[in-house]
């Protein structure tokens, strides 16, 4: 219940927005008592004075009066109780320094490890977490916590240091202040009871706290600090510093001695500025990594993670082919070792990886000196253990030495010499190597094969003596021969199923690659992860997109396991929020909230969160280097496709909502400009009228009072035209449609055209009075009016016109012809354009807006038809359409 409420609390924050990360200034010094935190203080209360809201998230609880005396007037948040084996122990409350939230925060010791139950294991990624919520932080370190001179300041101390923070933390502090003192002055502290109490302090007198060590550390500490102040320098200055042509490489192994191999390298590479590289062969023998050794590679893993390499893997059953070639592809300047601390083989000349990487390259190859004892590599353990018993496999081992024997026998009493009796059992020990899974069944056949032979063949037969004295030496060639050849065949079966995987991984991330191209919506191409994840894993797996309201909806893949959702609790929720707040991994095999069943993952962007991934760990194995670094290269990959959707719909947002203004900026031009005319002739008649009435003989009133009707006329129908536009592009559900009798249609249509219509000859034909249509019978309306007054406009008074309605099939085809002028080529395929409205035959009125036609054609289309314009024969213009008949019952 405790776990469950601790996040509940932490997740109910995560729907703030995002702020700027706050600022971090560490207090470093070389030992405990140089005076750190009380410099802390110092400062914060300077910082009050200034106004800003200082808060104390944590201080150590030293037994300093003058320290402590320094937290008065500074407000003191309560620290967390945890209980721990019937222990309370005290705490950061991350969750209260959130919600309370000032503007600084002060948080001692970066180093501390968390108690279990808080949400992080490390205090230093609480630190990160107040920093990506805005919240500056002072805080404490020595240089004996830095990841990276652990192993450094061990062989100056001989202390080993368990609370380590990564480098980057360190270097990643907006400011460093050197918190420093002489050592002589330091050990009259610590002589005087200033730093420990008097038992402690002898002991640290007698072991850490010599002049020497101090000394030593303290001048560590200043060349660290300055180091640290040059990067920040060289990152203000550049952005980031170069690399200077500068590439190291490390192996990761599970040997005792590859942790130092990894500090080492990270302090090269951050003395020449350069790339970092931790590369992990996997051989045939690392698949069977287990118990301690698997511990061990995974903890360097992290390391090697911790201080900043990039993680590669490659596989292979030759470390040193591998590793060379690796360097040659990827431009390995360096390559740092540790030393080879198993027995060199000397009976059979094999050289060490070393010697064979300075052969195969002409690199530099650092070897890490190490007092480690020596690592004697057990052979053929790793191999025995990973052969299990098996009937099958016993029963072609069994039946390989059964026909093996058969054929010997006839070759036996066909005359044959021995050698080719023995060629056939090493046949037979190579099948069965082939055909049985590991390197046991190989060496057993081997052994098997020679009772058989001497048994079977040798003189006296039929017994395990042997009378010539050069059998011995036969039976010795021929199990080494058999041993070797199996081997050799183990081995190449290995190398292959090695090849195989590599090529399925491969495989897997081109079709990834592919199908992720394809995708149409960021939902799309989380399925798509989630699916290549399901089936590289063998396991469900959860998904949820990173929407703007920074809800979590949950699916999983494969969509048959749903139960799991509904089974997800609000610590599993919890854990996903935080991700999607912070942008890290979190959960299970991590961190942070360590004791999760679920290991969740940002689909990472360069805006940021796009999604979240969830991976169920309780239960399933734990996914390796190699399938990690596949599940985050596919994650990326999808990231990327996410981002180039959403980078394209903000684009096509961008140029529609350009296009609308453009459009509004037309309409609003032609508006202005041709409503100007009509109203300009409607208020100079109807003034006319007012003054002159009694002057204005009665054929000069009805021109006026025509002008008048005409320009009202076209106003009406221009207004009508804007309506039906506006209403097209924004109230598509109103758009409802029934059968309707054409009969009607037209009858309606001719009541409604210009008043000019009179002057022209128009005829109706209908093939078959009952003939009806699916339509919209105001929009079609509108469609029949504004193309019959753009004939009416544009032809001679007493020209005919036609209006004609005819089935075509299923469909009914409605035309509009006339016998005018026509319209010229170049101008019909711009007929139907927007606000086209230039000379003869362009528009649909001659002070139109250009509206009439384009308006047609949309209409049209909603109506799942095209309108098309040509030439009528022998003069003219004719425009159709169809619409779905319908038949009546």
């Amino acid at each position: 219940m405790g776990e469950e409420k601790r996040n509940q609390e932490y997740a109910s924050s995560f729907s703030e927005d995002s702020v700027s990360p706050g600022r971090l200034k560490i207090f470093f010094g070389y030992a405990a008592g140089v005076g750190k935190t009380y410099a802390m203080l110092e400062a914060a209360h300077q910082a009050q004075k200034e106004g800003i809201n200082v808060v104390v998230g944590y201080v150590e609880p030293h037994a300093r009066p003058d320290t402590l005396a320094l937290l008065d007037g500074l407000e003191v948040l309560p620290c967390k109780e945890i209980d721990y084996r019937g222990i309370k122990l005290k705490e950061f409350d991350l969750d209260q320094a959130l919600q309370r939230k000032p503007q600084l925060i002060l948080v001692d010791e970066l180093a501390h490890n968390n108690a279990q139950g808080c949400r992080h294991t490390k205090r230093y990624q609480d630190v990160e977490e107040l920093l990506q919520a805005g919240i500056n932080v002072y805080t404490t370190v020595n240089v004996q916590h830095l990841e990276s001179l652990n192993d450094l300041v061990s062989s100056i101390t001989g202390i080993a240091v368990n609370e380590r923070i990564p480098d980057h933390v360190f270097d990643r502090a907006n400011q460093v202040e050197l918190v420093d003192i002489e050592p002589d002055e330091l050990v009259k502290r610590l002589q005087a009871g200033k730093v420990y109490r008097e038992r402690q302090a002898k002991q640290a007198l007698q072991n850490f706290f010599t002049t020497e060590n101090l000394a030593a550390l303290r001048e560590i500490a200043m060349r660290r600090t300055a180091d640290q102040l040059n990067r920040t320098a060289l990152q203000a200055g550049k952005g980031k510093s170069a690399k200077a042509g500068e590439h190291i490489l490390i192996c990761l192994s599970s040997a005792p001695s590859n942790a130092k191999v990894i500090r080492t390298a990270a302090r090269m590479a951050e003395a020449f500025h350069s790339g970092f590289t931790a590369l992990f062969v996997q051989t045939p023998e690392t698949k069977e990594l287990s118990g301690e050794n698997l511990k061990r590679l995974r903890g360097n893993l992290r390391l090697a993670e911790q201080l900043g390499a990039q993680i590669a893997t490659v596989y292979g059953a030759d470390p040193a082919e591998q590793i060379a070639e690796y360097a040659r592809v990827s431009g390995v300047t360096k390559i740092v070792m540790g030393r080879i601390n198993h027995k060199q083989n000397f009976i059979t000349g094999k050289k060490s990886l070393a010697d064979r990487l300075i052969e195969l390259t002409d690199l530099d190859v650092y070897i890490i000196p190490d007092h480690q004892p020596l690592y004697k590599k057990r052979m053929g353990r790793i191999r025995i253990s990973g052969s299990r018993f098996s009937w099958k496999d016993t029963a072609i081992m069994l039946l390989s030495l059964i026909l093996s024997t058969a054929v010997g026998f006839g070759f036996f009493y066909a005359g044959f010499s021995e050698s080719n009796i023995i060629t056939v059992y090493i046949l037979g020990v190579l099948l069965t190597a082939v055909w049985t899974g590991g390197h046991f069944y190989g060496a057993i056949a081997s052994l098997l094969s020679v009772a058989a032979f001497n048994y079977f063949f040798t003189v006296p037969r039929f017994t395990f003596q042997a009378y010539d004295p050069s059998y011995p030496v036969t039976f010795l060639i021929m199990l080494f021969s058999s041993i070797i050849a199996s081997s050799l065949a183990s081995r190449v079966k290995a190398q292959a199923r090695l090849a195989a995987e590599k090529s399925y991984y491969t495989e897997l991330l081109l079709e990834s690659s592919q199908k992720l191209q394809k995708g149409r919506t960021e939902w799309d191409c989380l399925h798509l992860a989630a699916e290549q994840l399901n089936r590289m894993y063998d396991r469900p797996i959860l998904y949820a997109l990173n929407e703007a309201e920074g809800t979590l909806n949950f699916r999983i893949e494969p969509e048959d396991e749903k139960s799991i959702l509904t089974g997800l609790n609000s610590e599993d929720i919890g854990v996903a929020k935080w991700v999607q707040k912070n942008n890290k991994h979190a959960g299970a095999t991590t961190n942070t909230l360590p004791d999760a069943k679920w290991l969740f993952l940002s689909v990472r962007g360069a805006q940021g969160v796009m999604g979240i991934v969830g991976i169920p760990i309780v239960g399933y194995s734990v996914p390796d280097a190699f399938e990690k670094n596949l599940m985050i290269a596919i994650l990326s990959e999808c990231g990327l496709s996410q981002e180039r959707i959403r980078l394209q719909e903000e684009r096509n947002r961008a140029e529609l909502q350009a296009q609308k203004e453009r459009l509004q900026a037309n309409l609003l031009r032609a508006v202005s400009h041709d409503l100007r005319t009509p109203l300009t002739n409607i208020s100079g008649s109807a003034g006319m009228l007012m003054q002159e009435e009694r002057l204005l003989d009665q054929a000069a009133r009805k021109t006026l009072y025509t002008s008048i009707y005409d320009d009202t006329n076209w106003l009406i129908n221009m207004t009508e035209n804007l309506l039906i536009a506006t209403h097209l592009g924004t109230d598509k559900e109103a758009f409802k449609t029934s059968p309707e009798l054409l009969d009607e249609l037209f009858e309606s249509v001719i009541r409604h055209l210009d008043r000019r219509a009179a002057d022209h000859q128009i005829s109706v034909q209908l093939d078959n009075d009952t003939l009806m249509a699916t339509m919209n019978i105001r929009l079609i309306q509108r469609v029949l009016i504004n193309i019959m007054n753009n004939a009416i406009q544009y032809t001679p008074k007493g020209s005919h016109i036609e209006l004609r309605g005819l089935q075509v099939g299923d469909k009914v085809q409605i035309i509009v012809s006339d016998d005018g002028p026509g319209i010229p080529d170049s101008a019909k395929k711009h007929l139907f354009d927007l606000f086209y409205t230039a000379g003869q035959g362009k528009a649909d009125c001659q002070r139109g807006l250009g509206l009439g036609l384009n308006l047609c054609q949309a209409i049209v289309a909603m109506h799942g038809g095209k309108i098309t314009v040509s030439d009528h024969k022998p003069s003219g213009t004719m425009f159709q359409f169809s619409l779905p008949v319908v038949y009546p019952k």
